[in-house]
């Protein structure tokens, strides 16, 4: 049984001032419906149920491809690390989704809508300790889409790595690898 709010991420394709700091703090200690419907709402929804009913919470961000789902999920981080943390962690959307590199090269391609759109699902856990400031956080993927590994539709490309690997292939680290024998690849 769902129970909760959903966000839907819309990119305005334009840096906006309603992510800056001073908003977190506006956001902060708010009710859900108070002000303006807004990530941080969701965010601070979710960090005062935790707290207050001390159990797990989460946040689902769904949108269209290049909506924004991954810029929405490191605006809630931050909320957390700003509202939840001390200083010298404010920086913990930068760090968590640092943390699978490897990943985003594999699992991201270019779309119509998107130069550098990820390819899977994210499930970002935050760990938090009793006085509710943040203590670790991880990320873990699903649903990699194996179908853009041998087709592209028209003006999209397949997985970035590809295409790194390949324009590597003469490497001498590379050359057992085989990388010449991908003849899928568009050059």
């Amino acid at each position: 049984l769902f129970q909760g709010i959903v966000l839907v991420a819309i990119n305005p394709y334009e840096q906006l001032p309603i992510y800056e700091q001073d908003v977190i703090y506006a956001y902060s200690g708010q009710n859900m419906g108070d002000m303006d419907p807004h990530i941080f709402a969701v965010a601070e929804e979710a960090y005062k149920q935790m707290s207050r009913d001390e159990k797990n919470q989460s946040i689902i961000v769904s949108g269209e491809s290049g909506a924004g789902k991954t810029v929405s999920a490191k605006y809630a981080m931050r909320f957390f690390a700003t509202v939840g943390s001390s200083a010298s962690d404010t920086n913990v959307e930068a760090k968590v989704l640092a943390s699978s590199p490897i990943m985003e090269a594999i699992g991201n391609a270019k779309t119509t809508r998107n130069d550098n759109s990820s390819r899977f699902g994210k499930y970002i856990q935050i760990g938090f300790d009793k006085r509710y400031h943040i203590i670790g956080a991880n990320m873990r993927t699903y649903l990699l889409e194996k179908s853009r590994v041998v087709f592209q539709a028209e003006d999209e490309r397949n997985y970035h790595i590809f295409y790194q690997l390949c324009a590597s292939s003469s490497l001498p680290e590379f050359k057992d690898l085989g990388l010449s024998k991908f003849w899928y690849l568009p050059v």
